[in-house]
């Protein structure tokens, strides 16, 4: 367990060793997260870096008010949300790929006998509202605690709820028109 109001001082002192713990400490949970969003291996390592980046030149405007992992999930998904956005414009710009285009990656916390499934859920993750997708991600993937995610999404835990609940419901609806035969051979 790492000491985040001191981690944070050193970093913001320029101690190297203090940035590569905090680096050592919170990589792979960013760079999962940031592959949950864009589904490429070589986009998640440029935005992970792109966080790390943000983190070190920021930590001395790091006030504490929440957990330090939470102040580093906030910023994984800002950044995540940024570039899907700047990439989404310049695809729109480029006019050389649909917003939804085919899922093609392994999710390293993905078991083997669930890729199928992985793909799927993560083709209809693309159809949700950002908020919605958030909340998904950092539930559902991450499986962070519902108030750790309420507080990095700077909203209420109730709103959090809903949100889960309303990108379900979205999900399932992209699911069955992605799937119509599955749902009706059940019963």
């Amino acid at each position: 367990m790492i000491n985040e109001e001191e981690i944070i001082k050193a970093i913001s002192n320029g101690n190297k060793k203090a940035f590569a713990l905090l680096y050592q400490h919170f990589s792979i949970n960013v760079y999962n997260t940031a592959l949950s969003y864009t589904k490429n291996i070589e986009e998640a390592e440029e935005i992970t870096q792109d966080v790390f980046v943000k983190v070190h030149k920021y930590a001395a405007s790091f006030k504490g008010n929440a957990k330090l992992s939470t102040w580093v999930y906030r910023i994984t998904v800002n950044t995540s949300l940024n570039y899907l956005k700047k990439k989404k414009k310049f695809t729109l710009f480029k006019n050389s790929l649909s917003s939804k285009a085919a899922v093609d990656f392994e999710h390293p916390g993905v078991l083997l006998e669930n890729k199928e499934n992985a793909v799927a859920l993560y083709k209809v993750m693309d159809c949700l509202p950002a908020n919605q997708k958030t909340a998904f991600i950092l539930s559902y993937i991450d499986q962070l605690p519902r108030q750790e995610v309420a507080d990095i999404m700077k909203t209420s835990l109730k709103s959090v709820e809903s949100l889960l609940q309303r990108a379900k419901k979205n999900m399932r609806i992209e699911l069955e028109k992605m799937y119509p035969n599955r749902r009706k051979s059940k019963k």
